[in-house]
Formats: C-alpha cells, structure tokens, sequence
C-alpha cells in the first residue's frame, strides 16, 4: 500500500487508479476514513474525534500537495511523500 505521510500513529494513503472523487484513505488503529481531497468532507468510515482533526489539520495545511500526489497516482506515477504534521 503506498503510504504517503504517517504521524502520530495516522498513516495517510493514496491508491493507484482509484475511483473518483480525489480522495485518501487515513488509518488509525482498526478506524479508517476516506476524505474528499477538494471539500475535506469524510466520503466513508470513521476516525476517532482526536485522530480525524489532526488529518483534518494536516490535509488543510498540505491541500496542495494532496492533489499533485492524487494526479500521481492516477499517472501511475512514483508518489511524492507529503511532510507530517508537527
């Protein structure tokens, strides 16, 4: 699975010629959620409320980055890794 960021226990993924929406999956523990790269919104699952305002956090901060690594991966391209949150 291509990784592109992990903090704070959070492991941050996007997938090769996912479906649409732009989207990555965020990991915690046995919780995971899919969130809309364009809107931030979650498009399914679920993260604790601690763990789901960090990503929130990082992927404001790191939006840009975000849609560069999802054009990528729809290339099929190496992924760019993106900078944790500190």
């Amino acid at each position: 699975m291509p990784s592109i960021c992990r903090f704070y226990g959070i492991v941050i993924y996007i997938y090769y010629r996912e479906h649409q929406p732009s989207h990555f999956h965020a990991v915690y523990g046995e919780h995971e959620a899919l969130i809309s790269i364009d809107t931030l919104a979650i498009l399914s699952g679920n993260l604790p409320p601690r763990a789901l305002g960090l990503v929130m956090e990082w992927a404001d901060i790191h939006k840009d980055e975000l849609k560069k690594v999802w054009r990528q991966a729809m290339a099929c391209r190496q992924l760019d890794k993106i900078e944790p949150l500190k």
